[in-house]
Order: C-alpha cells, then sequence, then structure tokens
C-alpha cells in the first residue's frame, strides 16, 4: 500500500507540474515593437523654368492615285528625296514619321481612290538651322507641326543644380521643426529623392507656315519647361 501511494503522489507532482509549466507558456506574451517617438515626416521641393532647346519639326505629303502601289511609290520617293536634303544638313537630324496608305469609298462602299500621307521629322538644338531646312522642304512637303523639349543634358544640369536646393530646404525644415517640437537636432531615417521631367510641348503649325512653295524659313521659337525636383522622408529628433 504504502508503494502505490508513493507512486500515485509522483504521477500526480509530475502531472501538476507539466500542467503548470503549459500554462505558464500559455501565458507568456511577447509584447509588441514599442513605435519610436520623435520621428517626423518632411517634404521639400524646388523648381524652375528652363528653356527649351530642342524642336522637332513634323513635315508631311499627301497625295491620291488609283492604285495603292503606284501611291506607295510615289511617297517613298517623295520621302527619300526630303531625307537626303534634310541630311546634308549640320546640326539637324531626321527621321520618316508616319506613313498610311487607305482606301477612299464612294456613296455605294466602293473603292473610289486610294489615299497616302508620308511624314518627315526634323530634330535639332539649332532652330536656325531646323528653321531653314524645313523652309526649304515647304516647297515639297508641308509644315503639319511644331513641337518643343528639353535636351537630356539641360533636363540633368537643371535636376542636378535642384537637387541640391531641395535637400537643402529638407535639412532647414528638419532643423527647424526639431528646434519647435523642444528637440536639439535631428537624425535623417530615411529619404527619397524624385525627379520630375517636363513633358512634350506641341505648338500646332498655322496653315499659313505651312503653304508649300515658300521657301522662306519658318518662325520657331520655344518657350520654358517646369523641371522639378521632389525630396520627401522621416527624421530622428532628438534631445
Amino acid at each position: 500500500m504504502e508503494k502505490r501511494s508513493v507512486l500515485a503522489c509522483s504521477v500526480v507532482a509530475a502531472t501538476a507540474w507539466a500542467l503548470a509549466s503549459t500554462a505558464a507558456g500559455a501565458a507568456t506574451v511577447v509584447p509588441d515593437e514599442i513605435a519610436p517617438s520623435g520621428v517626423l515626416s518632411l517634404s521639400a521641393q524646388a523648381s524652375e523654368e528652363v528653356p527649351q532647346d530642342v524642336v522637332n519639326i513634323t513635315l508631311f505629303y499627301e497625295q491620291e492615285a488609283n492604285d495603292p502601289a503606284s501611291l506607295t511609290d510615289a511617297l517613298n520617293e517623295r520621302t527619300a528625296a526630303a531625307l537626303r536634303r534634310a541630311k546634308g544638313v549640320a546640326n539637324v537630324t531626321a527621321r520618316t514619321g508616319t506613313f498610311s496608305v487607305y482606301p477612299t469609298t464612294d456613296r455605294d462602299g466602293r473603292i473610289s481612290a486610294w489615299r497616302g500621307r508620308t511624314e518627315i521629322v526634323l530634330e535639332s538644338s539649332d532652330f536656325a538651322a531646323a528653321s531653314k531646312v524645313a523652309g526649304d522642304m515647304n516647297k515639297t512637303m508641308q509644315v503639319g507641326n511644331v513641337a518643343f523639349s528639353l535636351s537630356p543634358e539641360a533636363q540633368r544640369a537643371a535636376s542636378e543644380n535642384l537637387t541640391g536646393q531641395a535637400i537643402s530646404s529638407f535639412r532647414n525644415q528638419a532643423q527647424a521643426a526639431a528646434r519647435a517640437f523642444g528637440y536639439t537636432s535631428y537624425t535623417i531615417r530615411q529619404v527619397n529623392v524624385g525627379r520630375e521631367g517636363p513633358p512634350l510641348r506641341p505648338m500646332i503649325a498655322m496653315r499659313a507656315m505651312a503653304a508649300p512653295g515658300g521657301g522662306a524659313p519658318v518662325p520657331v521659337e520655344g518657350g520654358t519647361s517646369r523641371v522639378t525636383v521632389d525630396v520627401s522622408g522621416s527624421v530622428q529628433m532628438a534631445r
């Protein structure tokens, strides 16, 4: 009887210990990460109007014919002649633009003729040279539109200058805010620098400019494009 009593007590003690251990483990709670205090989010921006230094002039030629094959040949000849004339000019690049051939129908839905259009695009940072070429080509092709933009070099130079200004503004804001909140200094936790490039701004050419047979330089004058640099992030204020 004594041995059974001792064994029973041992089993009870072991069971109690196991239950106590399980309960203790279930009651253990891992505390959540404590969010840091004194963190401030900021943003700064610097922008500048930069003169547009690239011009794109689109010239086109349209023709009608009875069959698509002869029409395609005529358009190709006109395109090749225009490219030869433009590619001989320094500081001006020329490339083909849109080329299309499509049928026209009569009231009964039958094909009555074929129409086609070919384009040449002139691009240059020399406005005077591009204007002269467009004027010369205006004898055989019409000016469709003129568009201005920033060259990658001009945009890169403006962005580099503005980046320094935006970062300086960000740091000044951080220092002023830290002092206003009763802190003496700050450290940067995270920062992002974003550059926003300008879109292409087209200017549709007037019909008077597009009239063939002129030969005079096409008047072109660019405007400005806004380049913007954004700096955003967060700082840890400290006493």
